[in-house]
């Protein structure tokens, strides 16, 4: 190719490339030192490809200076499991009822996967470290009430959240990852829902951003139109979006987990797609981000 025309096309790449390093800079300088808690799920877990992309971003997050929490849910490999020992997957009002079989098989299919996104982790160049919410008893639980007359089992609800662990081990640049299993003050082991126990972790350590990788592009106007995106919503405005049935179905618990989340000191929370590439880094390294941005005012 004539070096004239390819060396323009070449500087202008490098340019594109530099305005996009920019653009992050005053971010960069914001977040440094700020804590991020990340709850990963969904599709972006299953796909090798975008498994790889999220954990980049997250180890790229480390590298320039934020403080990256990882909690990871794991249902389809929970269900994988159970079908393997024939055993069927029961939910109540999108609760798993979980007996002492399940709880079993549940803690073995979440500490694989913890272990497995540490291992990537640390091969893409960061410290990271494998917890599990009964470990120092950070995820502290009391059982689940019944639902419709139905116990569901070692389910737990989230009552305390001990995080001295986290804050030394951030202060240290280790990534932690944490899998969603709480403990009972009976010692039991207790199943809890992972937006909820990411959620509870985040406010308890006040952290800058609570960041819900999901499915979807985020609140949207019209689910049948990816495209009606909500970008901004403020917190007194989220109820009444519940209560108009714009936000509905399984938003309607991953909205009120960020406002649980906010409501003691942690300043914005982020529903995004963690199907779209890089996804994390478009959200918070860019002016308009990709999803939807939960704020106090």
């Amino acid at each position: 190719m004539d070096q004239s025309i390819q060396g323009p096309i070449v500087i202008e790449k490098l340019i594109a490339k530099a305005d996009v390093l920019i653009e992050a800079l005053p971010y960069i300088q914001s977040f440094f030192e700020k804590i991020v808690v990340i709850k990963y799920g969904g599709s972006a877990m299953l796909d090798d490809k975008l498994r790889k992309e999220v954990l980049q971003d997250i180890v790229f997050m480390n590298f320039v200076g934020m403080r990256p929490i990882l909690v990871h849910g794991g249902g389809p490999f929970i269900n994988k499991k159970l079908e393997a020992i024939g055993k069927k997957a029961v939910f109540m009002n999108g609760v798993r009822v979980t007996d002492e079989d399940t709880m079993t098989v549940v803690d073995d299919a979440l500490s694989e996967v913890n272990r497995e996104i540490v291992r990537d982790l640390i091969s893409l160049g960061a410290s990271a470290i494998s917890l599990s919410g009964k470990d120092d008893h950070l995820v502290m639980t009391k059982k689940h009430p019944e639902i419709d007359g139905v116990d569901l089992g070692y389910v737990g609800e989230v009552t305390q959240c001990n995080v001295s662990i986290l804050e030394k081990l951030v202060t240290s640049d280790i990534i932690p990852v944490i899998s969603p299993i709480g403990v009972g003050k009976d010692g039991n082991a207790y199943n809890v829902n992972a937006d909820t126990a990411a959620a509870e972790i985040a406010r308890e350590l006040k952290a800058l951003k609570f960041v819900l990788l999901t499915d979807k592009n985020g609140i949207l106007e019209d689910v049948k139109r990816p495209e009606s995106l909500i970008s901004q919503v403020k917190i007194n405005e989220a109820e009444e979006l519940i209560q108009k049935g714009v936000i509905s179905g399984g938003m309607i618990p991953k909205v009120r987990a960020c406002l649980r989340a906010m409501d003691r000191g942690v300043k914005k929370a982020h529903i995004i797609n963690g199907t779209i590439e890089h996804a994390l880094l478009l959200e918070i390294f860019t002016d308009k981000g990709i999803g939807t941005e939960i704020v106090k005012r």
